[in-house]
């Protein structure tokens, strides 16, 4: 749909050709791209702070108590999530400052929340965990971006799949299961992934070279988000599949 815009778009302009299309499509996924990455910067310093200014000789300071030991612990928990709701449903009426703005606090709001992280599994294999998911990550986003398959009836399988693993996680608070965690965390990964290059393939066909500054700016900000919330989801499944436990 995307192509046939376009090609509409040259026929009644006759101005813009395929090369300089091509280059603003560039210029947009690697907008896309650098608001993830610094998403993920933020998200990563805000947790890392939180959880050193929590814990002190492996105890946990006042701040540390007041983090997760008290009500606020249920603010820090949620808030990440009222963000997200927030953003996505106002981002069309706000600025392009205003969304990536709301996008820069939804990720200190994740930051704070997956602090607790740093409590569970050790720091080395939280690290090593997250450069696996980039990689991963990396590799299927080209594939998303590059291939000229049509990834729609994958990608709907996928989001079907999300479903299920919400209901499944909500049926194991219940259960304790530990089978059924280890069956949830590899379907996780698996979902992810599939969203990754889906997701990706869809924010490069909502591209479109006659967007104006404000629409283009809140696409870009909106694609970020997807992948953002697809790099960290993936990154939670393989560090409870690999990540080693403190205890």
């Amino acid at each position: 749909m995307a192509d046939l815009r376009n090609y509409q778009n040259r026929a009644q302009t006759g101005v813009r050709s395929d090369a300089e299309i091509d280059q603003g499509l560039r210029a947009y996924m690697l907008r896309v791209y650098n608001l993830m990455a610094l998403g993920l910067v933020i998200t990563g310093v805000a947790a890392f702070g939180v959880f050193s200014l929590s814990v002190s000789n492996g105890q946990l300071t006042q701040f540390g108590q007041v983090m997760y030991a008290s009500p606020l612990k249920w603010l820090v928990m949620f808030a990440p999530l009222i963000a997200f709701f927030f953003l996505a449903f106002r981002i069309n009426k706000m600025t392009v400052a205003a969304a990536q703005g709301a996008f820069w606090v939804y990720a200190a709001l994740t930051g704070l929340s997956l602090s607790t992280i740093f409590l569970v599994y050790t720091g080395q294999s939280i690290v090593q965990t997250f450069f696996i998911t980039a990689a991963s990550f990396g590799a299927l986003s080209l594939y998303g971006y590059t291939t000229r398959r049509d990834l729609s009836a994958m990608g709907s399988f996928m989001v079907m799949g999300l479903f299920g693993i919400i209901i499944a996680m909500l049926v194991n608070i219940f259960l304790q299961s530990a089978a059924l965690s280890f069956a949830v965390s590899v379907l996780g990964v698996l979902v992810f992934a599939g969203l990754t290059a889906w997701d990706t393939q869809k924010i490069k066909e909502m591209y479109y070279e006659g967007d104006g500054h404000e629409v283009a700016g809140r696409k870009a900000v909106m694609g970020a988000l997807t992948l953002y919330l697809d790099f960290i989801n993936m990154f939670l499944f393989l560090l409870r599949l690999f990540g080693n436990s403190r205890n």
